[in-house]
């Protein structure tokens, strides 16, 4: 196995491309880097996000920003109440002169696919798409078609708005990799926004990269070192969610129903991998666990009644968790 040190070197030749990426993005973007630092996150480890905020806050935007910067393939998708299957996957098109049926590929076959409004539209649609996203392939007739690389999925939803929707089950939303919370800005950054789309508009994003790159990136990132003692505090973590009392934590017992599932061990590892990488580093620390966990855990917790109750959000109950169990 490598030194740390020659690790470390890799890591600050291979992730140069990040710092370009960033230039580019907070030129047209204002004060969303912890969502653009979670797309990159996602995008170097395979994995797909759930947005989550109110209308306005630029999400399309800076995935849209994020896609140009990489020179990859973007669609946007509305997710309405009366989407179809087909219309995100595609479908065959029959053709009377040779009289067989040709594929057409639908928007699912990009890079880059934003689902706005994912809760908007019925089961069916939604379940085509976390098929998607599972096997990064569709079917359409009697063939199989794979998805492009890299591919991710980033699906939005609106919190203040619950009539007509269609809540995706826990069972699908363990399927994203991380949950985001986008709140808004603040008063400076909320002053350079209106000064920047007031006055003359910005020229548009440059390609600064390919997506080899990404897909190059991969593998360095998955040969990011995690010392034993981290693995260790990841499953202590873990496992808090699922027996609070085994850990020391019998007062949350009352509060969470269903601990966090086995996705959440694998995401939380390779996310913190990814976070060390946007630092430069060739080893893990626990900040990058604790960095990441609100957002790899907070979708995969189930709270009980009492919880609501009482007026505690998976929020709190996590960080309670990540508060109290000890730090390696």
């Amino acid at each position: 196995m490598s030194s740390v040190r020659e690790l470390n070197e890799r890591i600050q030749q291979e992730s140069g491309f990040i710092q370009s990426i960033m230039t580019e993005t907070n030129r047209i973007i204002v004060g969303q880097d912890k969502l653009l630092n979670r797309l990159l996150i996602a995008l170097l480890c395979n994995g797909h996000i759930l947005i989550e905020g109110v209308p306005g806050l630029a999400k399309t935007l800076a995935v849209r920003t994020l896609a140009n910067t990489i020179h990859a393939g973007f669609q946007r998708i509305q997710f309405t109440p009366d989407l179809l299957p087909a219309d995100l996957v595609g479908t065959q098109i029959y053709n009377p002169q040779s009289g067989e049926f040709t594929p057409r590929p639908g928007p699912i076959f990009s890079n880059i696919v934003l689902a706005d409004e994912i809760n908007r539209a019925p089961a069916k649609v939604q379940s085509a798409l976390l098929e998607a996203m599972e096997e990064r392939q569709v079917t359409l007739g009697d063939r199989t078609h794979t998805l492009p690389e890299p591919f991710m999925v980033l699906a939005t939803q609106n919190p203040i708005e619950q009539e007509g929707t269609y809540p995706l089950p826990e069972a699908q939303l363990d399927r994203f990799m991380m949950k985001v919370i986008v709140g808004y800005p603040t008063r400076a950054e909320e002053r350079v926004i209106m000064d920047r789309m007031s006055g003359e508009t910005p020229a548009p994003p440059q390609a600064v990269i390919s997506p080899d790159v990404i897909l190059r990136a991969r593998q360095v990132v998955n040969g990011i070192y995690v010392d034993e003692k981290i693995k260790d505090y990841v499953l202590d973590i873990i496992f808090a969610t699922r027996d609070p009392a085994a850990s020391g934590l019998k007062d949350l017992g009352t509060l969470i129903e269903f601990g966090a599932s086995p996705r959440a061990t694998i995401f939380l590892i390779r996310a913190a991998k990814a976070h060390a990488f946007l630092r430069g580093r060739g080893y893990v620390t626990p900040d990058d666990v604790k960095q990441i966990a609100p957002d790899v855990l907070r979708h995969r917790i189930v709270i009980t009644f009492e919880a609501e109750a009482e007026d505690v959000s998976t929020s709190e109950v996590i960080q309670q968790v990540l508060n109290r169990i000890e730090v390696p």
